[in-house]
């Protein structure tokens, strides 16, 4: 089952059960990836691949990342509490991610595809793991560990 299909049944369980909050972080998803499919109509693509979608998703935990930090920075910490949750139900439809370990093998396996040798040559690096690794990987912990390789 794609991702646009695992949304629409989750909402309709989650209508089911009255889960209003995940409804509502569904339905947030949902427009998201409508206003995905708009913005790519004038390239000629009807609906967006699920590389795209999943960028899309990894983009609205971040941002609700940032949220979090500033609710808590300003002591409101309902508005935080929502915001985790929201990054609970959308974390659902991504595919699981590496852990340390094998984020650093394959850091290490992209240094020797790619021949890089510093840190300036670090492009090549992310964007060899990017093209293998993208959806499983996170890559706020990547971009520190090949400065590390180099240093």
């Amino acid at each position: 089952m794609d991702l646009r299909e695992r949304f629409k049944e989750e909402l309709k369980v989650a209508m089911k059960a009255k889960e209003a909050e995940k409804v509502s972080t569904l339905r947030m998803i949902g427009a998201k990836l409508k206003d995905l499919d708009i913005n790519a109509r004038p390239k000629g693509i009807e609906a967006v691949g699920e590389d795209e979608i999943i960028a899309m998703l990894k983009g609205m935990i971040k941002s609700r990342r940032e949220s979090v930090e500033m609710y808590k920075q300003a002591d409101r910490p309902e508005l935080a509490e929502k915001e985790e949750s929201e990054i609970q139900v959308i974390e659902t439809f991504l595919p699981a991610q590496l852990d340390d370990a094998a984020i650093a093998k394959v850091v290490d396996e992209a240094i020797e595809k790619t021949g890089a040798s510093s840190v300036k040559e670090m492009g090549k690096v992310m964007a060899y793991l990017k093209e293998h690794y993208g959806a499983v990987l996170d890559f706020s912990k990547v971009g520190p560990l090949i400065k590390a390789k180099f240093s």
